[in-house]
């Protein structure tokens, strides 16, 4: 978000927390005439924070530290691309009369789903240039992404932008910007009370989002499922959170904000990458299960193929046993030398037998 009234330095205030008039300023410091400013050193040591507790963990995940700074060069340019180009693309009337503001970052005009967005395509496209295995590399790197947007966020603070409409809880935030900004852009709104610290709630949630993250990469063994539930808890608090947003952009004259219609979506992707992971690990189960169990005609399929191995060697048996029959009654049949064929034996038989007798006698 951001708008032409923002002063260099202000105060804030938070009255139900007894907090009056706490001075802070958008420049960090300057180097010559060239302000730094406290939303860009938020954003670098958000990166920073990142890339060094993910080298730090690359090898417990079969990767190293140089797969991880290979991948930050590839994702930081990629995630600024594309939280631009997502704020262009729902802003367009106001760059639509100069094109050349699209390039004036400094300014403000960042969607951190933009840069998700963005980041996910450069990661597949990395990992497919790589070769290596996607699932445990978005898998490995998606934790990352809302320790990322945690400390970002609070380059919203430095800016006083990213908040939302009147609140009377005690930690409501009002200052000049949000003063005037609710008068020019939010007449509906009482712009003297103070106002929902949006940023801060989106920071908290992204922080304990972090941490189940870390739960769940290190338990789980579903391919993609860190992936899907960053998708379903960041999805769903940031859906209520916009909600509260006095700034959100909006799919053109619909009235819908597109940052509620993608968290939605988001949500339902990761749902759906859950439900086919298990589909397919249950899949693999039945087609990987040992066939004990299995019957055949109300017999266990061991006791088939037992039944069936013994009616195979009882066949056996019995051939081997025709074939010695044959063998012997073929041997039984051969010719003798005179061409005669057993009758000879017999005849030898008959006379010995007789030539016995006689000389018994």
């Amino acid at each position: 978000m951001g708008f032409p009234m923002l002063l260099a330095n202000t105060n804030v205030s938070f009255p139900g927390l007894g907090i009056k008039d706490l001075p802070i300023s958008r420049i960090a410091f300057q180097i010559g005439q060239f302000p730094i400013y406290w939303y860009g050193i938020c954003i670098i040591l958000a990166f920073g924070a990142c890339v060094g507790l993910a080298m730090k963990q690359a090898r417990k995940f079969s990767l190293t530290s140089d797969h991880v700074i290979d991948f930050s060069l590839v994702i930081i340019p990629a995630s600024l691309i594309g939280a631009r180009l997502y704020y262009v693309a729902f802003s367009w009337k106001t760059f639509a009369a100069d094109p050349k503001s699209i390039f004036d970052i400094r300014s403000g005009g960042l969607a951190v789903l933009g840069g998700v967005l963005m980041s996910f395509l450069a990661i597949f496209i990395m990992t497919k240039i790589r070769k290596m295995n996607s699932a445990n590399v978005f898998d490995f790197l998606i934790v990352y992404i809302p320790l990322g947007q945690a400390i970002g966020r609070w380059g919203n603070f430095f800016n006083q932008e990213a908040f939302g409409t009147n609140t009377n809880l005690p930690w409501g935030m009002i200052s000049a910007e949000t003063t005037a900004y609710l008068k020019m852009y939010n007449p509906s709104l009482n712009p003297n009370l103070p106002v929902h610290p949006t940023f801060l709630y989106e920071s908290l949630a992204t922080i304990l989002i972090f941490v189940i993250l870390l739960i769940v990469r290190k338990r789980s063994k579903l391919p993609y499922a860190t992936v899907a539930m960053y998708f379903i808890l960041y999805g769903i608090a940031r859906f209520f959170i916009e909600g509260l947003r006095t700034d959100s952009l909006y799919i053109g004259d619909t009235g819908l904000r597109s940052s509620q219609v993608l968290s939605a979506v988001l949500v339902v992707v990761g749902f759906g990458i859950i439900a086919v992971g298990r589909f397919l690990g249950l899949k693999r189960a039945v087609i990987e299960e040992t066939p004990d169990n299995v019957q055949v005609n109300g017999q266990d399929a061991g006791t088939a193929d037992t039944a069936a191995a013994q009616v195979t060697d009882t066949g056996t048996s019995d051939k081997d046993a025709a074939e010695d029959t044959d063998s012997n009654k073929a041997v039984n049949d051969e010719p003798d030398d005179d061409g005669t064929a057993g009758e000879s034996t017999d005849e030898s038989t008959d006379e010995s037998g007789n030539d016995n007798n006689i000389s018994k006698d």
